[in-house]
């Protein structure tokens, strides 16, 4: 499982909206950018109280990527 895929799983058991979900991956050498939209009215859900639900993603990429010996940096657009 890649990296984009990952984010997309974890994202749509948050959600109420999953079909709304959009992850795109910008590639580099030693470092990935995912970006990740997802619907208004889902937003406060993939940031949590104090941004705790987004760092608890964050944590697990930097994780899984690790792994992989790449570091990965999730985005999480309006």
């Amino acid at each position: 499982m890649d990296m984009k895929e990952l984010i997309k799983e974890i994202t749509k058991s948050l959600v109420d909206n999953p079909e709304q979900i959009q992850v795109k991956e910008v590639d580099g050498d030693k470092t990935s950018v995912i970006e990740l939209r997802v619907a208004r009215t889902d937003f406060g859900k993939i940031i949590g109280k104090k941004g705790r639900t987004a760092q608890a993603i964050r944590t697990i990429l930097s994780a899984a990527s690790a792994k992989l010996g790449k570091r990965t940096i999730l985005e999480i657009l309006e």
